[in-house]
């Protein structure tokens, strides 16, 4: 461990966040520019830096403002974006991921950060974190930019796991409004489960089952549930938390990532087409920024893995300094809602119900 300078415990009037320097597409420059932007808008925040410690403490000294809130921690290994699992558990222990995840589980941090392989962050999540009690399928939640007057939605699961059944759903819909109560600030947020159709007869038996689930435990739970809810939801105002499997959701994910790539291309080649309409582009610049920092995903950029004891933020691997320093924005806002042991007692409250429901109708039969 090389330590560059001085930065205060958890708990000592600091949030320190642990970021994993290494793994994202834009190498380490950018990790350390978007920790900086963080730095300069909140004083309160230290974090301790993974990677290589040459290379990092060349570009840490280049940021006047993180002087004294940077500690580096030497980690020579990189989990790169085509490691496979197994390859990663060989050499796990000298990577910057599990270094950045180690600082966690000691109590040296709040929150992971991490741009690296979702895969592989997530089994090293798993692996050194562990799954809270109760919980069969961690999953991780993204923000989706929707009419919502917060101006998006979470969904969840996007890919931590390509199966789950009703009783995976329920938890998911429990762990997604806690989320949605302590990052969002919904004091009763809207759940809505995604389906092929909102009529109550659609869909697979696993998701009847589940809308029944969810449906019984909405008023105990405090949270309203909206029902079967159909893609054009996702980005609409019929429910703050879209709940749904990782298969299905990565889909809806990747097609909404793509599908706003494509109509940014086309709006630039519209306006490019002719001088009128570069002259058009030009008096409609203020409309156009307004409507890119509304839906620029770099500006919500983090999906948060649930289920784990300890919260973990994973940023897009493509994340420039403006990218880092969203999910960085969102680590800092989590921790200092004490996120973990919310999320963790709402879990355990509601494996007790489950678990006394289960033993009433075992005394009944």
């Amino acid at each position: 461990m090389t330590v560059l300078n001085d930065i205060q415990t958890p708990g000592a009037g600091r949030t320190t966040i642990s970021v994993d320097a290494m793994g994202g597409d834009r190498g380490p420059a950018a990790v350390v520019a978007g920790i900086s932007r963080s730095a300069k808008k909140h004083p309160n925040i230290g974090f301790i830096l993974h990677g290589p410690q040459d290379t990092l403490s060349k570009l840490v000294a280049k940021k006047k403002n993180l002087a004294g809130r940077v500690e580096i921690r030497d980690a020579k290994t990189v989990v790169s974006m085509d490691d496979k699992p197994s390859q990663v558990m060989r050499s796990s222990k000298s990577t910057s991921m599990w270094s950045a995840l180690e600082s966690v589980r000691n109590g040296e941090a709040d929150v992971c950060v991490s741009c690296g392989n979702t895969g592989a962050l997530m089994m090293l999540s798993v692996v050194r974190l562990r799954k809270l009690p109760g919980v069969n399928r961690p999953a991780i939640a993204i923000l989706w930019p929707s009419r919502s007057a917060q101006g998006f939605n979470i969904m969840l699961d996007v890919g931590a796991d390509i199966r789950a059944d009703e009783h995976d759903l329920m938890q998911y819909a429990l762990m997604g409004a806690s989320y949605a109560r302590n990052g969002m600030g919904l004091s009763r947020p809207r759940i809505g489960l995604l389906n092929v159709g909102t009529e109550e007869h659609k869909g697979r038996a696993e998701l009847k089952a589940a809308h029944e689930l969810i449906s019984k435990n909405a008023e105990a739970a405090n949270f309203e549930f909206a029902g079967f809810v159909e893609g054009g939801d996702i980005p609409g105002d019929t429910a703050d938390v879209i709940v749904t499997d990782g298969f299905t959701g990565n889909i809806a994910l990747k097609t909404g990532e793509g599908t706003a790539s494509l109509i940014g291309q086309r709006l630039r080649e519209a306006f490019k087409f002719s001088p009128l309409s570069r002259l058009a582009a030009v008096l409609a610049y203020t409309s156009l920024q307004r409507l890119n920092k509304r839906i620029d995903p770099r500006r919500m950029n983090g999906g948060v893995f649930l289920g784990l004891n300890g919260t973990v933020v994973k940023s897009h691997g493509s994340s420039d300094a403006t990218g880092v320093a969203a999910a960085v924005k969102l680590a800092v806002k989590l921790s200092q809602s004490g996120f973990s042991e919310k999320l963790a007692a709402r879990v355990a409250s509601a494996v007790q119900v489950q678990q006394d429901v289960q033993t009433a109708g075992d005394k009944n039969g």
